[in-house]
């Protein structure tokens, strides 16, 4: 039986985060998948995606065990179970892979596409929240909605439910890394600006037209 999970009014807090001070400073990704995809469209160091991602997971961990001390055990009892993600009764990891890791390729490929243009890039913070959301609300009962390995490991974790665990890593990662290739095939003399999904450049500014490689002379 799958287990609840956050509902899509939460989204609005991903979408928060992005555009927070911190976010700006980081990138605000809070997804390995999304460090991973930064890195293939070439704007983000690859010695940084470990870092990122140890970070993301143990930001997962930390926040199950914040719950635990702050809600008690009722946090680790049906409904919640540490907010542990379990696909619908009868699905199979290849199953479940295969749906993370189209949904996880379809939002990285926005992404992309968005922060290809100065013009879109600062509605990328609304544009995950959404495509977060839509993600939780069509998917949540079937796959249970990841698209993040971070959004799992700390609940696996903590409660145990280890059986799918690793498709839960592995989905979101692929999807990534495909989603760049297909966006790096398609492109029409354009790149992605920036890894910042508040959509600045490094020192915090807007993007102008100037940024954009096909504008430039």
């Amino acid at each position: 039986m799958r287990v609840d999970h956050a509902q899509p009014t939460g989204t609005g807090v991903l979408a928060a985060l992005i555009i927070s001070p911190p976010g700006r400073i980081s990138g605000g990704h809070i997804n390995p998948a999304i460090s991973l995809a930064m890195w293939r469209f070439g704007v983000f160091p690859g010695a940084a995606v470990a870092p990122y991602a140890v970070a993301q997971l143990v930001g997962s961990l930390l926040g199950v065990l914040a719950a635990r001390a702050l809600w008690g055990p009722v946090t680790g009892r049906p409904p919640v179970t540490r907010a542990a993600l379990q696909p619908a009764t009868g699905w199979s990891a290849a199953e479940l892979i295969a749906v993370e890791a189209v949904s996880m390729g379809v939002i990285v490929y926005l992404v992309g596409f968005f922060l290809q243009s100065p013009r879109l890039a600062p509605l990328v913070p609304w544009l995950v929240g959404l495509l977060i959301g839509g993600a939780i609300a069509g998917l949540g009962t079937a796959s249970g909605g990841s698209d993040n390995p971070a959004r799992q490991f700390g609940p696996a974790v903590v409660s145990g439910r280890l059986g799918f665990l690793w498709g839960y890593l592995v989905a979101p990662m692929v999807g990534a890394v495909l989603a760049a290739l297909v966006l790096q095939q398609v492109r029409t003399c354009r790149e992605v600006l920036t890894h910042r999904l508040c959509g600045t450049r490094a020192d915090g500014s807007a993007l102008t037209a100037e940024d954009t490689p096909d504008t430039q002379p």
